[in-house]
């Protein structure tokens, strides 16, 4: 082979493995197009549970002991908080002495009847005797009824110095601390169920026909970077007349992710109609402090442009505002290091 042969293929397998190497090192690249989305109104909104109680004290009293803290898991029934019972302890008993004189009262009332009417069969008093005999046999048997029914209200009473839990769930906080003086009414512990969740948001007037059917959303939380689909949306056939909306509740599904708990901030994604808007793909975007920027790919080299966006659409792209236009081909993956910044 001659020295002008060798040297061609050599400048050829030298271009070739060029040519390869640059096509390892490209990184994936994808079109920002236009493209049909959904339009959606993104409702602020706080996360509640379903189920959620505030255990009250129903007597007034010293509250002596708390068995429980914020974050704590309960079982329904379970015993949460005593209140000073001494007051309802002694009605008690008090209820129970009034039982038995009202019993011992009864066993007289019957023998003075029994006695009157035997004297009556012997003609040796007369009818109206045993008249009252009978009167006063039925007042002590209401005497006896009357001091039981208050020995169950007061042992109802003495049951309420023991705060429990009326559902399963996680205790959200304490409002009372040992020693306080529990009245009714006043809160002691607040509980919520932490599998039933929803975000309740409001839409405002001017949506609402383009959201009588709503049967879908999301709910976005923006300080998680999360987006979950809700498994239940419903919007209320009730308008508030003072901000002129109308609540909307989007439930999550049981196995939210850890971290939202009630309180926490989201956003109801409300789907309200179809559009075509230019998108760019989530993966090509990545974000430094205040910069927004994609990595645009054109002839051969790769350009750092600062780019405004709108709202995520369909899951995996965001609406292009300003800073790119149709056909463009941008680099997928600079938010896991891709001409990292």
């Amino acid at each position: 082979m001659s020295l002008t042969r060798r040297l061609a293929a050599f400048v050829a397998a030298a271009l070739l493995a060029a040519a390869s190497a640059a096509a390892a090192d490209a990184p994936p690249s994808a079109t920002v197009e236009l493209r049909e989305v959904d339009e959606v109104y993104a409702a602020d909104a706080l996360i509640e549970s379903l189920r959620q109680a505030t255990v009250s004290a129903q007597i007034s009293g010293v509250l002596t002991q708390i068995h429980v803290d914020a974050g704590d898991r309960v079982r329904r029934g379970q015993l949460l908080a005593r209140i000073d019972a001494r007051e309802a302890d002694a009605q008690l008993a008090t209820a129970a002495a009034q039982v038995a004189r009202a019993d011992a009262a009864l066993a007289q009332a019957e023998l003075d009847y029994e006695r009157t009417k035997s004297l009556v069969a012997q003609r040796f008093i007369s009818q109206a005797a045993l008249d009252k005999a009978e009167a006063e046999l039925k007042t002590a048997r209401a005497a006896l009824a009357a001091a039981r029914a208050g020995t169950t209200q007061a042992a109802t009473g003495r049951s309420f110095a023991e705060l429990r839990a009326p559902i399963d769930g996680v205790v959200t906080r304490r409002l009372m601390e040992p020693g306080e003086l529990a009245t009714p009414g006043r809160g002691v512990l607040e509980i919520h169920d932490p599998v039933a969740l929803r975000a309740v948001g409001n839409l405002p007037q001017f949506v609402l026909s383009r959201t009588a059917k709503v049967e879908r959303a999301q709910i976005e939380f923006p300080s998680l970077q999360l987006r979950i689909d809700a498994v239940r949306v419903a919007v209320l056939p009730a308008a508030d007349p003072r901000l002129l909306s109308t609540q909307v509740r989007a439930d999550l599904p049981p196995d939210a992710p850890a971290g939202i708990v009630p309180g926490t901030a989201a956003k109801v994604l409300v789907p309200i109609g179809r559009s075509r808007k230019l998108v760019v793909p989530a993966a090509a975007v990545f974000r430094r402090g205040e910069l927004t920027a994609v990595y645009v790919l054109a002839g051969g080299t790769r350009q750092l442009r600062q780019v405004r966006l709108g709202q995520r659409v369909d899951g995996d792209a965001f609406e292009v505002l300003a800073g790119l236009v149709a056909g463009e081909r941008v680099a997928v993956g600079a938010a896991r290091g891709v001409g990292a910044v």
